[in-house]
């Protein structure tokens, strides 16, 4: 796979209006992709429709439906030994086949989005038509700036980035098409249409939320020149080469992560109901703003400071070991450890690790993560109360924001959202375009439970 060797070979000329969604080579290869995926999953239905794959207990039906095997989530699928798998690829075989801002670097984030809409692993070519393309889409217009603008500074970043996406639904295409009339076996074009112009002005929206809100409301332009990762990073305020790498990096890292988990499956809930992609993304957020779902990384990140403020900046391994049983010892659990699904280190923990060990060896709070790697799960092992002992996504991300200089912890979330839109909206596409069905399950009530069972 060809890399790109610079920066300056994502350089373009920027048009302020978009091609017809019709005239762009995605559309153009979906075009082709679309049918035959359509007759795959006709022909699935038709000859293994009736068969069962999988079944739900009492406990789950309790418990948030975990592990129940119940939807189709097509552009990544979670292995408990493995971990996350992009189209089939997996994160370290991403960092080094997806065409890169810098040779060596990490990957574009705008070559994952080509991956998971077409199941394809881009070229340099395929990455620089969709980085210009989104470029062309980015402007967010007066309306929107305007609104966001508008918002009270004390709002919770989250709920400004909701109000921002709900601000740009105005334009949607999807929207008007079905309003038009447009059959159902070809609403994934102006799904395509609205998603792409989502994603390019998401990070439009992330940034004039951060500055308006940390920054007195100094906003920076965009430059739409860079791709997507470096142009977010400058309208923060960082143009920092280390930084615009780590944004290449925390943005395809977070994209997608199966369907199951609350801002993906709430996407594909509301988007079921042919909502349009703004409706369905501003679904997924609020899902994601909940501490539950997208906190967990400020809930990591303010343990360590607290065992740093404790332990100091060059503890021993013993003083480590220590504070983790004290932690253990009163109840609590120690956050950043353990995930749901994976039974191994996260891949995304590990590329992050992989990150810091080549550009923030000497960091001290990433000393300590480091140290935590390799003591926290021998600890848990022995305290014997934990299925996982190792440490996930959000053991590593708050220690690198940190690094440089990004401490407005209820703005990270924001971030994750940008890199969200990546995979929901992709699935979107692809929900519209196999014709998914509205999704209602069938509920009963613990009453109905008793009398099942009393039989």
């Amino acid at each position: 796979m060809i890399r790109i060797a610079s920066t300056s070979a994502l350089r373009r000329s920027f048009s302020t209006a978009a091609k017809p969604i019709q005239s762009t080579a995605l559309f153009g290869k979906l075009e082709q992709i679309v049918p035959r995926e359509q007759a795959r999953v006709k022909a699935m239905r038709t000859t293994h429709g009736a068969e069962q794959i999988g079944s739900c207990s009492v406990d789950q039906a309790y418990t948030g439906m975990r592990g129940v095997t119940s939807m189709i989530w097509e552009t990544s699928l979670l292995d408990s030994e493995e971990g996350i798998r992009f189209r089939g690829y997996s994160i370290p075989e991403c960092q080094a086949q997806l065409p890169a801002a810098v040779a060596g670097g990490e990957p574009l984030p705008e070559g994952l989005l080509y991956l998971l809409l077409t199941g394809e692993m881009p070229t340099e070519a395929d990455v620089q038509e969709l980085s210009k393309e989104l470029a062309s889409r980015s402007a967010l217009g007066s309306e929107a700036e305007a609104a966001i603008d508008s918002l009270p500074k004390h709002m919770h970043p989250m709920t400004q980035l909701c109000a921002g996406v709900l601000s740009l639904q105005p334009g949607s295409k999807f929207a008007q098409a079905y309003a038009d009339g447009l059959h159902k076996s070809k609403l994934w074009q102006p799904a395509l249409d609205d998603s792409l112009d989502l994603i390019a002005k998401l990070p439009a929206v992330a940034a004039r939320i951060y500055r308006n809100t940390f920054k007195d409301g100094q906003v920076i332009a965009s430059d739409p020149s860079l791709d997507m990762s470096a142009n977010y990073a400058q309208m923060l305020g960082y143009t920092d080469d280390g930084f615009q790498e780590l944004m290449r990096l925390y943005l395809t890292i977070h994209a997608d992560h199966e369907g199951g988990n609350v801002s993906a499956h709430a996407s594909h809930l509301v988007g079921s109901a042919l909502s349009d992609p703004y409706l369905s993304f501003t679904a997924a957020m609020t899902g994601l703003a909940g501490p539950l779902h997208g906190l967990a990384n400020q809930e990591v990140l303010n343990w360590t400071l607290a065992m740093q403020a404790e332990v100091g900046t060059n503890p021993s391994d013993a003083d480590i070991e220590k504070y983790l049983w004290s932690t253990l010892e009163s109840g609590r659990v120690v956050p950043g450890f353990g995930h749901a699904v994976l039974r191994k280190t996260d891949p995304r923990y590990m590329a992050q690790r992989e990150y810091a060990l080549k550009r923030m060896p000497d960091d001290a709070l990433f000393r300590l993560v480091s140290q935590m790697f390799e003591i926290a799960p021998r600890v848990l092992t022995e305290h014997g109360k934990v299925s996982n002992p190792w440490p996930n996504v959000d053991a590593h991300s708050g220690c690198l924001l940190v690094h440089y200089g990004l401490t407005e912890q209820s703005y990270y979330t924001v971030m994750f959202g940008v890199s969200r839109a990546i995979g929901v909206l992709s699935q979107l596409v692809w929900s519209r375009a196999l014709g998914f069905a509205l999704e209602r399950p069938k509920s009963v009530t613990t009453g109905w439970l008793e009398n099942k069972f009393q039989k």
